[in-house]
């Protein structure tokens, strides 16, 4: 072999090493980056169970800033000025006790009343309201998602919070769920987009 075929084949070993190397580099890189995406969607699923709760959700709601509950003996009609000067579409009924007893809804008031042709001052919210036996209700550390199952489930558009010793203290709205679930999207989505920025604490940036 002379000495211009042993250079050439040299050359072309060494370029082979050198390929070799950067795809096995390459390949550790992605493994890495597999492994730091996989971790932050760990991460942001577990941030969703332990910061959005019902109990902090009922913190921003309308109901929050208000009374939401009403005695069941007060005529339809009251619920319904109420509904009007809240611009909310549901209450917590209480009976003579301060212990809840259902909840009154617009659409009781259309369904059972309007509809109906019952006069709204003639009619007891307690005749009309959901009663008890077939209402559900959440506790103040129920996830969000667990809320919004238990809505979608029965159609139903208003949640009750209770404590452990079934005292009502808060209320919650589908809006109320709605807009929980958009500001986790959006806590999410903010994460990503400093990943792709190459920002942030969380993956050693910033």
């Amino acid at each position: 072999m002379n000495r211009a075929a042993t250079t050439l084949l040299r050359l072309t070993s060494s370029r082979s090493g050198l390929m070799s190397s950067s795809v096995t580099q390459l390949s550790s890189s992605a493994t890495r980056f597999a492994g730091v995406v996989s971790s932050s969607r760990r991460s942001m699923g577990t941030s969703l169970i332990e910061v959005d709760d019902a109990g902090d959700t009922f913190k921003k709601s309308c109901y929050f800033e208000m009374d939401f509950t009403i005695s069941e003996d007060a005529m339809v009609y009251e619920a319904v000025q109420r509904f009007a000067a809240f611009d909310v579409g549901a209450f917590v009924t209480l009976d003579a006790n301060g212990n809840i007893s259902g909840v009154i809804s617009e659409r009781d008031y259309i369904n059972k009343v309007a509809l109906l042709g019952r006069k709204s001052k003639d009619t007891k919210i307690k005749e009309i309201s959901t009663r008890t036996a077939n209402l559900l209700t959440a506790k103040p550390e129920d996830s969000i998602d667990d809320c919004m199952k238990k809505m979608l489930e029965k159609s139903i558009r208003h949640l009750p919070l209770l404590d452990d010793k079934g005292k009502v203290i808060g209320m919650l709205s589908i809006k109320d769920i709605v807009r929980a679930v958009m500001a986790e999207k959006e806590k999410q989505l903010k994460i990503l987009s400093d990943f792709a920025l190459g920002k942030g604490g969380h993956f050693g940036g910033e």
